[in-house]
């Protein structure tokens, strides 16, 4: 595919883009609310949203239909929550006593690339935002998430049909997707958003358009002397196995305190967790990171697979919910220690809290700066010197992780299957991606009334200063 094909193929999709979007550019909120709930019952309606779940599962080969079933279902609820009854057209604030009122924009055609792991539920996401906010929106799926993306656009349009908007508000590159197509769509396009490979957040941000990327995730859990080990090992053990650990947001390492390490694994293996022995842990590390990195026929499998494509025949291991291998180092010689994405959890002690969090700080300079933390405990001030101390935008405290990262319904944090690292992370936002991300703001200032006017003196401003470091 040569590079003036791929943009002239782009150009076709952005320009019909532009025409559907210039059609909704001044609707009011009450059109934009239609179009967002439109495209949201694409794909909650159960039999629609079942069938989602299952080629997602079918041609991409990860994760499990049920589990899917639930995020899907569970995230696009929940962002709708969210988004009941927020402004995103015309006056959005007004402060009448200083002047400001501040109005809601589009930011025209979003460019939004999705990844594999989740070809429903984060595309879906981005469409809603991007109609909420009135924008047309032009996705970019992984190639093995494109069946998936063509099925949900099918059933978003059967919906905007019914609601008489156009299709173009919605659509996506041609199949087979290219690279080319791809960098064409992110040039091209007003915002990009970009979920899934390194790769793909740093082609983001080299396009040239203005662009949210995330980073990557490796979270690792804190499980101290105070929590219940019990109670932990439940929220661990249903957040590592949901939907095979597709989620960027599923723990990849438990650290224990030493006081409670031999009854959280205890508890662990309670929970369908299997302990692997030296020899068995050296075996899948040789399958698994063969060449470096996860290598893909183990990514978002059931533990029973991944023993099983390891050589691992012990009767434990053919049942396995999880796979547990204790480790104690960290970085490129300890593979174990970074991003997984299966259900397999390597397993550190630490002596006390504050080692700890070490452990927990070296884990995240190796791989996942800026994402997420878990951290169990009876002591919640520790949440708070966790968020003082390590490199992350998130600290999970008492929650089952994968789910909480992301937005819960028992949390504040927004739905979103998007979470911005930071520049921990090289990303230029710290929050999950939400409909704020989606809008431009203009703010129209008026002068202030003379009486609330006052230009403060030097003295207000450097007075104190002054006077406690001047001799």
């Amino acid at each position: 595919m040569s590079a003036g094909s791929a943009a002239a193929d782009v150009a076709a999709l952005v320009a019909r883009a532009r025409v559907a979007q210039a059609s909704v550019d001044r609707c009011d909120q009450a059109r934009a609310d239609e179009l967002a709930l439109a495209a949201a019952w694409a794909i909650v309606e159960p039999a629609r949203n079942r069938a989602l779940a299952e080629i997602a599962v079918r041609d991409t080969g990860m994760g499990d239909v049920g589990d899917k079933i639930a995020k899907n279902h569970r995230k696009t609820i929940g962002l709708m929550r969210d988004l009941a009854g927020a402004r995103t057209a015309g006056v959005v604030h007004e402060d009448r006593e200083r002047g400001l009122i501040e109005i809601a924009r589009p930011v025209g055609v979003v460019a939004a690339i999705t990844p594999s792991t989740n070809p429903g539920a984060t595309p879906a996401n981005n469409i809603v935002n991007a109609l909420k906010a009135r924008n047309a929106i032009v996705l970019a799926p992984s190639p093995k998430g494109a069946s998936t993306l063509a099925l949900l656009l099918a059933y978003v349009h059967e919906e905007l049909d019914r609601i008489r908007a156009p299709r173009d508000l919605v659509q996506m590159l041609p199949v087979p997707v290219s690279r080319e197509h791809t960098f064409e769509l992110m040039r091209q396009a007003d915002l990009v958003v970009a979920t899934g490979s390194r790769n793909n957040v740093r082609a983001a941000y080299r396009s040239g358009t203005p662009a949210l990327g995330v980073g990557a995730g490796n979270v690792p859990a804190i499980v101290d002397e105070t929590a219940d080990p019990a109670q932990a090992a439940a929220r661990i053990a249903r957040s590592k196995t949901f939907d095979h650990a597709t989620s960027c947001s599923s723990e990849n390492a438990v650290i224990a305190v030493d006081a409670v390490a031999d009854a959280l694994l205890a508890a662990l293996a309670a929970q369908g967790g299997v302990r692997l022995d030296a020899d068995e842990a050296r075996r899948l590390e040789r399958a698994m990171f063969a060449g470096g990195t996860p290598a893909a026929d183990f990514v978002a499998q059931a533990a029973p697979v991944i023993a099983a494509r390891a050589g691992l025949d012990r009767d434990a291991c053919r049942g396995a919910r999880f796979l547990i291998v204790e480790e104690s180092g960290v970085g490129p010689d300890h593979p174990y220690s970074g991003e997984k994405l299966s259900p397999v959890l390597a397993f550190y002690r630490a002596r006390d809290f504050a080692d700890a969090a070490a452990i927990a700080g070296r884990i995240l300079d190796h791989q996942g700066r800026g994402h997420s933390v878990g951290l169990h405990t009876r002591r919640p001030e520790r949440g708070t010197e966790l968020g003082l101390t390590l490199p992350v935008c998130r600290v999970i405290v008492n929650q089952t992780h994968c789910i909480a990262t992301g937005g819960s319904f028992d949390n504040a944090l927004p739905f979103s299957l998007s979470m911005g690292c930071g520049t921990w992370g090289g990303n230029s936002f710290s929050d999950n991606l939400n409909v704020r991300h989606f809008l431009n703001v203009t703010r129209v200032v008026h002068p202030l009334a003379p009486a609330r006017v006052r230009e403060p003196t030097v003295d207000e401003i450097f007075g104190d200063y002054l006077r406690r470091h001047t001799r």
